[in-house]
């Protein structure tokens, strides 16, 4: 299965940073990183989809998914189907 993956997300947070280390120990490269602090506009699409500011927040194929454990189990159960 082909994924679009979007991952909203800043450095200072520590959760989002979980997520990172996740994303780099699985070597996954096509991932998108939207950096809600240094880009308004991805900040502004996450309130507008969403309600919220939370992150990390990783869009899969358009749906949000919230929690970095949750996102973390969810990259390494599929890591063989994200090219």
């Amino acid at each position: 299965m082909d994924y679009n993956l979007a991952l909203y997300y800043f450095d200072q947070c520590p959760y989002c940073q979980i997520v990172l280390r996740k994303i780099k120990a699985l070597d996954l490269k096509s991932i998108e990183l939207r950096n809600t602090m240094q880009n308004p506009e991805h900040a502004q699409k996450l309130v507008s989809d969403t309600g919220r500011r939370t992150v990390p927040c990783l869009y899969i194929n358009g749906k949000p998914m919230f929690e970095s454990a949750d996102i973390a189990a969810w990259l390494e159960k599929n890591k063989d189907d994200i090219k």
